[in-house]
């Protein structure tokens, strides 16, 4: 029997109405203080209960009565438990007092103590905290990708506001949105923020211009995060809901860009690398990059390479000279596809301000 997931404090309110048991019940990251009685006439064997806030005399008797109780883990600043993805207005709260006091900047500045610093922490609550909220970030997303088509856009993050090749890859995102896909990216700045813009202003006539016209005034986050975020934000409340962004704090000095949907962000990043291009099953599209994009390149490959006929995801490398000349993958890629189901998978487009480039790209993806 499926487990009964609960995840806020109006959901346990609608199942506890005349419910006698919590059988199968996962409640995760609930604040339950205020429902001791209701918890006390329930019968808990079986049940889960994943970082709840509960009084200690009914955490106790939850425990002693056969229920699982996580309880919260403290001193991190994060909820190793939270039942949902993040939104970008989430990761930037408090954005007026400065990057550094936004709750994205405070996990990343403790996950870089943890285990970036010349003194890596041994604590395994540490490490644990980390692994429970990887877990929990799982677990949305793989509610939030529930029958949703999701079509990959990898490129780089150096990629200015101001670049060409930033306005040619919201293009692109808007036109994959428009198909009814879901566009998910590694949720970066760069290649990454243009995709997500597109696929998120673009169900609004103009707005995708608009947002270029704006964000352009500050072309990079650095020197500061604060500029950056904050002239783009205003759009934050209009994306719509085919934007997906895949982060890591793992690479945490690249702030996260505000033009998604929703943000799935994970601390792993090889966990966070293997789930994005895994949940990309209707294809993934790759804008001129460096080692990152090199990296998940064939790391699709080697999925496509080893995949049934059935479930080969189509792979376009967008870029002529730089996936031939500069970055030679694609020569490779066409060797290692000789006598594979994949091999007719890979093409190669030019890049995306040739004429009907980005009409290929829809094309060849199945989705034209």
């Amino acid at each position: 029997m499926r487990a009964i997931e609960i995840e806020t404090l109006e959901e346990f309110d609608r199942r506890a109405a005349g419910a006698t048991h919590m059988s199968r019940w996962q409640v995760q990251g609930v604040d339950l203080r205020e429902r001791s009685e209701v918890l006390s006439r329930l019968e808990p064997s079986g049940a889960l209960l994943l970082g709840c806030a509960l009084e200690p005399a009914i955490e106790r008797q939850l425990v002693n009565r056969g229920a699982l109780v996580f309880p919260a883990i403290p001193q991190v600043p994060f909820n190793a438990y939270r039942g949902a993805l993040y939104t970008p207005a989430e990761l930037y709260a408090h954005l007026d007092r400065g990057y550094a006091a936004t709750p994205d900047a405070r996990v990343y500045a403790w996950a870089t103590k943890v285990t970036h610093g010349p003194v890596r922490s041994r604590d395994l609550r540490d490490h644990l905290a980390m692994s429970l909220h990887d877990n929990a970030i799982d677990d949305a997303l793989d509610e939030f990708v529930r029958d949703r088509r999701l079509v990959g856009v990898m490129g780089g993050h150096a990629v200015s506001r101001t670049d060409a090749a930033y306005a040619s890859a919201a293009r692109l995102g808007a036109a994959l949105a428009a198909t009814g896909v879901t566009v998910a990216t590694g949720g970066g700045p760069g290649a990454m923020e243009a995709v997500n813009l597109g696929a998120g202003l673009g169900h609004l006539d103009g707005l995708v211009d608009d947002a270029l016209a704006t964000v352009a005034a500050v072309p990079d986050f650095r020197p500061s995060v604060e500029e950056w975020a904050a002239v783009a934000l205003p759009y934050a409340d209009r994306v719509g809901d085919l934007s997906l962004g895949i982060p890591t704090w793992f690479y945490g000095h690249e702030p996260p860009n505000v033009f998604c949907t929703a943000v799935a962000k994970y601390f792993r990043n090889a966990l966070r690398e293997d789930i994005l291009l895994a949940l990309c099953r209707q294809g993934v599209v790759f804008l001129p990059g460096a080692g990152g994009t090199v990296q998940e390149i064939f790391q699709a490959a080697c999925a496509n390479y080893y995949a049934d006929a059935a479930d080969v995801a189509p792979m376009v490398l967008v870029g002529r000279d730089h996936w031939t000349e500069q970055l030679p993958a694609m020569p490779l890629l066409e060797a290692m596809g000789k006598g594979r189901d994949f091999g007719a998978s890979v093409h190669l487009v030019d890049d995306l301000d040739s004429p009907g480039a980005v009409d290929e790209v829809v094309g060849l993806l199945g989705l034209g």
